[in-house]
């Protein structure tokens, strides 16, 4: 199980860099709330991630046993809904700033901006989906399947809190450098293209 960890922390950066509903989240709080909201809707966004983790863990560990026909069910629903994910995204590119318009207010008591930490990761496909078809291929056979997940859903919490809080601390230097509209289209279209990828990604996994 040691050796799957690095190859998995190094999975789970690259989802959180994929620009997001997350991301989004991240900026319009550092940008309009200040660093501390920022770092307490990171807070709440990493329990979404353990969440996700249990909930893979107590439903999946039994349902994948069983059942390949399952897997790969819930396998092509992530991947239909990735896809229309990225479609969406692209579809924001219409607009001045693509998916990340940071103008509406943020919110920056620990509660409120925690809650929205919370809401924006439970809310979120892209970490539903990683969480139920994703993290149980990186457990190794023969590792228990639900402590396996248990597992990797907190080195993935720490991972996405380790990256927020980087880019939390970057904002600080370049508020003005995101502020520009082409960079905030820019990111969108990024993020579509990461979606994409995952989606792929999904698509060749198979049953564990």
């Amino acid at each position: 199980m040691l050796a799957t960890i690095p190859a998995f922390a190094l999975t789970a950066l690259i989802l959180a860099m994929v620009p997001g509903q997350g991301v989004a989240m991240v900026l319009r709080q550092s940008l309009v709330g200040g660093r501390s909201a920022a770092f307490y809707s990171v807070m709440g966004n990493s329990v979404g991630l353990i969440i996700w983790g249990t909930l893979s863990a107590v439903g999946l560990s039994a349902v994948f046993a069983q059942s390949p026909f399952a897997f790969n069910l819930l396998k092509w629903a992530g991947v239909i809904f990735l896809s229309a994910l990225a479609l969406q995204t692209l579809w924001q590119l219409r607009k001045e700033f693509g998916k990340f318009d940071v103008t509406s207010g943020a919110k920056r008591d620990f509660f409120p901006a925690f809650r929205l930490g919370l809401i924006t990761n439970l809310t979120n496909v892209k970490a539903a989906v990683f969480a139920v078809a994703f993290i149980p291929q990186f457990v190794p056979k023969g590792f228990s399947l639900g402590w396996g997940i248990l597992l990797l859903a907190s080195v993935q919490a720490s991972v996405s809190t380790s990256w927020y809080s980087t880019l939390i601390m970057a904002v600080d230097k370049s508020s003005l450098f995101l502020a520009r509209p082409v960079v905030r289209r820019t990111l969108t279209a990024i993020s579509a293209i990461g979606i994409i990828a995952l989606a792929l990604g999904l698509a060749f996994t198979s049953p564990r």
